[in-house]
């Protein structure tokens, strides 16, 4: 090793003894608990090593309902909230005056507590003895009847869920998109337009694949984000997610670990490995799945 390269790994030393540390040594510390069998959190013992812990896992009723309910908020919120983020973002993008104020507008939800979004996302959905909420409101002017979106049907509360994940994430992907439009080079357009390209074909021709990179970086992390989901779920719904059939695969773990059926950190390790290996999988797909893309754009 030369002395040029022994200078870089000194310098790369710091971030990979942090690494080590904070994110490997972890993660295998996740892997012995996974299968160590009737794990003791006070006396530190075990009686056998061995699939229980997964199995139990997945045979577990409220696994199943926090898996289902990632699944669900996963499926929605990741299309739902990058569509209408891309779409937020060329409009920014044409509108010359005032196109400061409204991307401070848009972003001002990012900036906020996202716990005390999620209270007033209760307070406007929420149906009390006192009142049926803003929404409900609304729902009567059209002559709709009244419903609890946050004590009532599954189908209720899971669209309060999916609506303020959205509300929450696209800010930072108006940001990024915005950003993204902002650098395409302009001769692309004018050249189309002395062309008489249409605007749809514009679009599609020239403004995706250039921005094709972030809104794959997008997807790709708001995957990520959505199977991490639990903060927002309980400043909704409350802490315990588990009664009211929302809880999340992030929310399914803390409890095993320190809610009322906590003291199971060797459920909670599997359950956290079955996680790791989803976000994992799906991330692995979407990256082939660009690069797929990023070929099939190269040879057009």
């Amino acid at each position: 090793m030369n002395k040029q390269s022994l200078k870089s790994w000194l310098y790369l030393l710091p971030a990979i003894l942090f690494l080590g540390v904070f994110m490997v040594y972890p993660l295998f510390d996740v892997m012995i608990y996974s299968v160590e069998e009737g794990y003791n959190f006070a006396s530190q013992s075990y009686f056998g090593v061995g699939r229980y812990n997964y199995s139990y896992v997945l045979r577990d009723p409220y696994f199943l309902q926090a898996l289902k309910n990632t699944f669900i908020l996963v499926i929605i919120t990741v299309p739902v909230s990058t569509g209408i983020a891309l779409l937020i973002s060329v409009m920014l993008s044409s509108v010359q005056k005032l196109r400061d104020l409204f991307q401070t507008v848009f972003f001002l939800p990012y900036v906020t507590n996202t716990l005390a979004v999620g209270l007033v996302f209760m307070i406007l959905f929420k149906k009390t003895p006192y009142t049926d909420g803003f929404i409900n409101l609304i729902i009567h002017a059209f002559g709709g009847a009244g419903v609890d979106f946050i004590e009532g049907p599954y189908w209720a509360k899971m669209f309060v869920m999916c609506f303020y994940t959205v509300w929450v994430v696209m800010p930072f992907k108006i940001l990024i998109l915005t950003s993204a439009l902002a650098s395409v080079d302009q001769n692309l357009y004018k050249a189309a337009k002395v062309d008489g390209t249409p605007a749809f074909r514009i679009f599609y021709k020239i403004t995706l694949p250039m921005i094709s990179p972030m809104i794959f970086y997008l997807v790709i992390t708001g995957f990520i984000g959505a199977f991490k989901a639990y903060s927002d779920e309980v400043a909704i719904f409350g802490t315990d997610l588990n009664a009211a059939g929302m809880n999340t695969i992030v929310g399914y773990v803390y409890d095993m670990l320190y809610g009322d059926s906590g003291g199971y950190p060797s459920f909670a390790a599997a359950a956290a490995l079955i996680l790791f290996a989803i976000v994992l999988t799906i991330t692995c797909i979407n990256l082939l799945v660009q690069q797929k893309a990023g070929v099939t754009a190269g040879v057009s």
